[in-house]
């Protein structure tokens, strides 16, 4: 393993975690995140989203949506993702919070305003070691179907970065690959820790 890596969505529950799933599964060493206030599942309806704190581990997640309605979240995919969330990691975390985590060399968001937060939070941390590290967006609609296929290009993406010496002399190679093999547009930045 030459990088660490990150994965980042809104809520730590779906596409991040479908990426960091496949990377983990593969060796990689890879965390994952979300950069929204809190956790946000769907409910019943679109006006009644199930709402946690991050760090609230799956396990209580899948027992308390278990517990209302067996039914709709066996249906809608929730207790499935929540099962295979809780084992990768014991509970969400958030982006913002994870300073104590380390560096990281290449960061994978999957929406424009995950994009955007994460570059923001960087620029505005201290940078003490003035390491670069890659973010790039792959944009991937938060649902099950989409997080799968999402998850396995992102898999192969860090594949290919991995597979170089470092990946300042090779990205713009490795993404116009990526975005002609895939017909896939990916946005990128260089920032520092």
């Amino acid at each position: 393993m030459r990088f660490r890596y990150a994965m980042v969505c809104s809520s730590n529950q779906n596409r991040s975690m479908e990426a960091h799933f496949l990377l983990k599964r593969q060796g990689l060493d890879v965390a994952s995140y979300g950069t929204g206030s809190h956790v946000k599942l769907p409910g019943p309806s679109a006006r009644e989203p199930n709402v946690y704190d991050f760090g609230t581990p799956y396990k209580q997640m899948f027992d308390e949506l278990r517990r209302k309605d067996p039914e709709l979240y066996k249906r809608n995919g929730i207790l499935q993702m929540l099962k295979r969330n809780l084992n990768v990691k014991l509970a969400p975390q958030r982006w913002q919070d994870n300073a104590g985590d380390g560096a990281f060399d290449v960061v994978m968001t999957f929406e424009e305003k995950v994009f955007d937060s994460v570059l923001e939070d960087l620029n505005n941390r201290e940078q003490p070691l003035m390491k670069t590290i890659l973010v790039m967006n792959l944009e991937v609609k938060d649902n099950h179907e989409e997080a799968a296929i999402g998850g396995r290009l992102a898999l192969e993406l860090c594949q290919e970065i991995e597979g170089n010496e470092t990946w300042e002399d090779t990205i713009d190679d490795i993404v116009a690959g990526f975005e002609k093999q895939q017909r896939r547009k990916l946005v990128y930045s260089i920032s520092f820790y």
